[in-house]
């Protein structure tokens, strides 16, 4: 793991070569400039590579979600990302804590999602017979008394899937401000792990952030040393 000095903000790479870069997103940070001026993980790939073709990002995160984003740094990379996220060779693993405790130990969520808008507040996502399929995994790694730590594996990439299905089965994640509760410390979502299937094999993990790491510790966690 490798840091890098960046202005704007932290920029922590977890695993880099002449193809692509894996950053630990920081929570808080767009990662897309949709306004001009904004500060987005876009706008860190000038420190990155100055080929005048790329990056491009390969897939998203949402705003409040911290961990594992991967970045092509060419074209032809790009396109083998964008297909194992397409054909599901590429896995991605979240850590979520949630508020109260889901029955049992694991499980499946098949909700379709979509999108609805409403010009006072904004859009969001629901849950709905109409939308799109979205099939989350989920899996207990530890408890307290008031909150639950779950690994998550998303078989669909919808908008929102993770806080969606979570919120609907009773136990929003802690620190949702639009489908739960907010939290001081923001959302606890994190993309803990990624794995692509490159030759060799690329594997990349993210500790979580600072501020989440108190829930964890609270169901069980211990840091790495």
């Amino acid at each position: 793991m490798m840091s890098q000095s960046f202005s704007l903000f932290p920029l922590d790479i977890l695993y880099n070569d002449q193809r692509i870069v894996v950053i630990n997103k920081p929570a808080g940070i767009p990662v897309h400039s949709n306004v001009a001026g904004t500060i987005s993980i876009e706008s860190c790939f000038p420190a990155l590579s100055k080929r005048r073709d790329g990056p491009w990002l390969a897939h998203r995160l949402d705003t409040d979600t911290s961990g594992c984003l991967a970045i092509a740094l060419r074209k032809q990379p790009l396109i083998a990302m964008q297909e194992a996220f397409a054909n599901k060779t590429a896995l991605k693993t979240y850590w979520a804590v949630v508020q109260g405790h889901p029955e049992g130990e694991s499980g499946t969520i098949s909700l379709p999602l979509l999108k609805q808008n409403d010009r006072h507040k904004g859009w969001r996502i629901i849950t709905d017979l109409k939308g799109s399929p979205a099939t989350t995994s989920w899996r207990v790694l530890g408890r307290s008394d008031t909150l639950t730590w779950l690994e998550l594996t998303l078989h669909t990439g919808r908008t929102h899937q993770a806080r969606v299905h979570c919120a609907a089965m009773g136990w929003p994640i802690a620190g949702d401000n639009l489908y739960g509760t907010e939290h001081k410390h923001g959302l606890h979502l994190l993309a803990q792990s990624l794995v692509l299937p490159f030759t060799p094999r690329i594997a990349v993990t993210a500790p979580p952030r600072a501020a989440m790491q108190p829930a964890l510790v609270q169901c069980g966690w211990k840091e790495e040393t």
